[in-house]
């Protein structure tokens, strides 16, 4: 089987990460996989493709794609995200390969005006991949996207991967840890103001994003900017992961949460909202605590609670960590994609 995975390229996240990930574990079950980037000018996108481990081509935009398509001759082509499902969409009309594409957020956007247009390209794919059981739900009862032709694929991911060694290092001394872009959904704002509820606890957050200014601004003007570290990316996540005495993952809504598996495959116990598809990897009690969202009082007093109680925190890390290799692991993920492809191969639909 000869798969074409599609995705607009601007830098390394979630969904590039999963397809990190996925694709040689593809390669790996004797799918022939190659990966055509949207490049977006005036991003780095060297990283990504530099971790890349199967043929990959760029293109500027989406207007060759059906052009390139074709002279790849897939059985499949696999979107990822708003740009390449509509990309896909269109050079897919009258082609003979079948159409996958993959949900991986329940950004607010889907839910409004936008949806007529998202329902329109999903009746030219042949099944639709939601990364989790809540994003399919959102779809169906949100977007409206026909729940049959949707199947559920968790990420998986078997260790936290290093994208070098630069940035810096993590402190000395207990910290909670916050992985995530510097934007209103994931709630770094909610995080900092938890920390004036916990003193002598600092707070680091690793990632980058328009959210950086604000989010300085509010840490001086609540007193708490000396404890609030912001060092922006760094290479070696791990690290810090294993520095951290927790983890924190305040957001207001949530696709998977790749940090939340990051941080149980590094066994640290996890406070995050209970929010979106994050309770189908945190477990309340038991691989972490759960706690409402946009609500720093109730995060504080989780996170606190686990501070205080080390050995406790420790075995949430453990039972984490053997979650994450149970359910979420990428041989998993790697066959629960082939069955979906397996499926479209076999659909009268196109």
């Amino acid at each position: 089987m000869r798969v074409v995975h599609v995705h607009r390229m601007r830098g390394i996240g979630g969904s590039e990460r999963h397809l990190l990930a996925l694709l040689p574990a593809l390669a790996e079950r004797d799918v022939d996989v190659s990966f055509l980037g949207l490049d977006d000018p005036g991003w780095d996108v060297a990283p990504f493709y530099d971790a890349l481990e199967v043929p990959a081509r760029h293109l500027r935009g989406g207007r060759r794609l059906r052009r390139t398509l074709a002279g790849l001759r897939p059985d499949v082509v696999h979107t990822h995200l708003v740009h390449a499902d509509a990309y896909g969409a269109l050079a897919s009309l009258g082609a003979p390969w079948r159409l996958v594409a993959t949900k991986h957020n329940d950004d607010r956007f889907r839910a409004g005006p936008f949806r007529y247009v998202e329902r329109a390209l999903t009746r030219r794919a042949t099944r639709v991949i939601a990364i989790t059981h809540a994003l399919k739900r959102f779809s169906v009862e949100r977007v409206g996207l026909p729940a049959a032709k949707i199947d559920v694929v968790h990420y998986g991911l078997d260790e936290v991967a290093a994208w070098g060694t630069g940035g810096a290092s993590p402190p000395q001394g207990p910290f909670a840890l916050v992985v995530g872009r510097l934007v209103e959904q994931k709630g770094i704002d909610v995080a900092i103001r938890a920390v004036t509820e916990l003193p002598r606890v600092r707070l680091a957050v690793l990632g980058e994003g328009p959210e950086r200014a604000r989010l300085e601004a509010l840490a001086r003007e609540l007193g708490v900017g000396e404890r609030v570290l912001l060092p922006g990316r760094v290479g070696d996540v791990a690290a810090w992961l294993r520095a951290a005495a927790l983890v924190i993952h305040p957001v207001r809504w949530e696709g998977f949460g790749l940090a939340v598996l990051e941080g149980m495959l590094s066994a640290r116990a996890v406070v995050a909202s209970s929010v979106s598809a994050v309770p189908e990897l945190v477990l309340d009690g038991e691989t972490g605590l759960l706690v409402p969202p946009d609500d720093p009082d109730a995060l504080a007093r989780a996170a606190g609670e686990l501070l205080g109680a080390p050995e406790r925190a420790a075995a949430m890390g453990e039972a984490g960590l053997r979650r994450a290799r149970a359910e979420f692991s990428v041989a998993r993920m790697a066959d629960a994609t082939l069955e979906v492809y397996e499926r479209a191969s076999g659909s009268s639909e196109r």
